[in-house]
């Protein structure tokens, strides 16, 4: 694994994150023509067709600051640490889809969104600690997801 050129790493980090978009996908898209269209929303609802083009540039920021944290060493304990942490932040950002979109629960995904945001914070702190810029990455991610939750809860609020 040592002789994995960086872009490699880079192209592998975005394609996996990406892939977790794609899987969610599944589900949303279907969503939101029927359950998603009748729904009561607030007024700073973004338009549906802002979402992809966002989380395709956030997946890939992620994907990017993975490969910069996994460039460092997988041998090295801080490194397993915060990928592991990220994985785990990967697989709830997935998970929110099917809720909130798969099982119609807004009030189960906006339980779950509060902890997916407490594992990027996690990931942001530990991912920063190994290399700063990759941390910095993950903010946009950060600011997006926090948005997210107050979407999420507002429409729990008006529905």
């Amino acid at each position: 694994m040592k002789n994995i050129p960086f872009w490699a790493k880079i192209i592998f980090g975005i394609l996996a994150c990406n892939a977790v978009g794609l899987a969610a996908s599944s589900v949303t898209l279907p969503a939101i023509t029927t359950w998603y269209a009748d729904l009561n929303k607030p007024s700073f609802n973004p338009p549906n067709w802002l979402f992809g083009p966002v989380w395709t540039t956030l997946y890939t920021l992620m994907g990017v600051a993975a490969a910069g944290v996994w460039e460092e060493g997988l041998s090295k304990m801080p490194v397993k640490s915060a990928l592991t942490v990220f994985g785990v932040q990967l697989f709830l950002n997935g998970l929110w889809s099917f809720l909130f979109f798969g099982l119609q629960s807004a009030l189960i995904a906006f339980i779950e969104i509060i902890l997916l945001l407490v594992f990027i914070l996690i990931t942001f702190k530990k991912f920063r600690e190994i290399k700063w810029w990759t941390g910095w990455l993950l903010l946009p991610y950060l600011l997006w997801v926090a948005f997210a939750a107050i979407l999420n809860l507002s429409i729990v609020v008006l529905n």
